[in-house]
Formats: structure tokens, C-alpha cells, sequence
């Protein structure tokens, strides 16, 4: 076994523990291996590994590496979305993860259209309303909500968050909480199913699986530090 696989499989049992822990089923959290910055060298190694679901943060990287690692693998864009990047971005991704204002919104939705496709999105929240963070603060997370649920081409699927840093997981468990409490408050007044919680990174997925992450985003823990 290599050392990636070594990695990644650690990275599994811990997910698989924190799901016993929260009396949920392992199938019930999906691994978003984020491979920004690795060579599609890394991504193939992951994906003998067993690994299919990978995020990328910037769209010209990620494309790249979609052409080159072949049909089996599946990307997230999990960074940042400029509007500029939205035409590049629609129908090239699973999942764009950070839908964070109106006008990013309106904008994929209508490459979407162009390229006739539907995109699944999550929109990004920034409940601490921290400035070098994007998304909607909690005031403004439903009318975004909203929008998104109302564009046609569009798939709203849940909500995405980057807490404040902390060197201890504990404190970054009550933004997790309180995102799966606004989910669910969001779906009832949509009346429709938000199934998708992407919080959770390499320092501390395992608090998030506890608070009812769906999708959680790691890459140091497998891939080992960036250059």
C-alpha cells in the first residue's frame, strides 16, 4: 500500500468512526478528496486507492485534470466561483459547492441554459461574516436560497461552510450546528429536500460528521502538505 493509500484509508476509518459516534451510516457522509495543486499523478494514485469524488478550487486547474484522469473519477468545485469562470464552470462540475450572491447565481444559471444542462449547486454560507470568507451571512442566507431554488437551471441540493479557523475542532461545532439547524428550517420553508452538508476539513471533519455533514472536504489528511 502507498503512502496516499495509507492516508486515504486512515481518513476512512475516521469518517467510518465519527459516523458510529453519531449512530449514522457510513454511506451517509461522501469523502471530497481535494486534489488543488496535486498532479493528476495524485488523483490516479487516489483513485486506485478506491477514491471516485474529487474537489478543485480554481476551473482552469480543475479542467485540466478532468481531461486527464479519465471517465471514472467525479469533481466538485469546492473553491471560490469568480462570475467570469461560471461559463467555464456549468455542466463541468457534479457539484459547485459556493454559490455565494445573487448575481453568480443568475449568471450560472444562464451558461447552464446555454450549455442545456442542469446544475447541482450548494449555496455557501458565512455565518460568521468573517471578510476574507465568501457567502451569505444568516440575514441574507434565505432570500439566496431562494433565488437559487427559483432558477430553472439550477439544482438546489444544501448548503456549504467554512467556519472560523480554530486549532480545536470544538470550536467550530456550534457553526456547524447551526448551518444543519438553517438547513433544515430552509427546506421546510421551501418545501422541498436540501440533502447536502459540505462542512468539515481536514482538522475537523470529524465534528462536522458528528453534526450531520454530508459531504466532507479533505486533502491535506490524504495528499500531505502542499507545496
Amino acid at each position: 500500500m502507498s503512502d496516499l493509500a495509507a492516508r486515504l484509508h486512515r481518513v476512512r476509518e475516521r469518517i467510518a468512526a465519527a459516523c458510529a459516534r453519531a449512530h449514522r451510516p457510513e454511506a451517509s457522509v461522501r469523502l471530497v478528496a481535494v486534489s488543488k495543486t496535486m498532479s493528476v499523478a495524485a488523483v490516479q494514485e487516489a483513485m486506485d486507492a478506491g477514491q471516485r469524488v474529487f474537489g478543485e478550487n480554481r476551473v482552469q486547474e480543475a479542467l485540466e485534470k478532468i481531461a486527464g484522469a479519465g471517465p471514472h473519477a467525479r469533481w466538485h468545485l469546492v473553491g471560490h466561483l469568480q462570475k467570469n469562470k461560471a461559463k467555464h464552470a456549468a455542466g463541468a462540475f457534479e457539484l459547485i459547492h459556493g454559490v455565494d450572491g445573487r448575481e453568480l447565481a443568475v449568471e450560472l444559471n444562464r451558461r447552464s441554459a446555454e450549455r442545456e444542462t442542469r446544475q447541482q449547486v450548494l449555496v455557501q454560507a458565512n455565518l460568521a461574516q468573517e471578510d476574507s470568507k465568501h457567502g451569505a451571512g444568516e440575514d441574507g442566507l434565505m432570500p439566496l436560497l431562494e433565488t437559487v431554488a427559483g432558477l430553472p437551471h439550477l439544482e438546489l441540493r444544501g448548503l456549504m461552510i467554512i467556519p472560523p479557523a480554530s486549532d480545536d475542532p470544538e470550536l467550530v461545532r456550534p457553526w456547524f450546528r447551526r448551518l444543519r439547524e438553517l438547513r433544515d428550517a430552509a427546506a421546510t420553508r421551501l418545501r422541498r429536500p436540501l440533502p447536502e452538508l459540505s462542512m468539515g476539513m481536514t482538522d475537523d471533519f470529524e465534528v462536522a460528521i458528528e453534526e450531520g455533514a454530508t459531504l466532507v472536504r479533505v486533502g491535506r489528511a490524504i495528499f500531505g502538505e502542499r507545496a
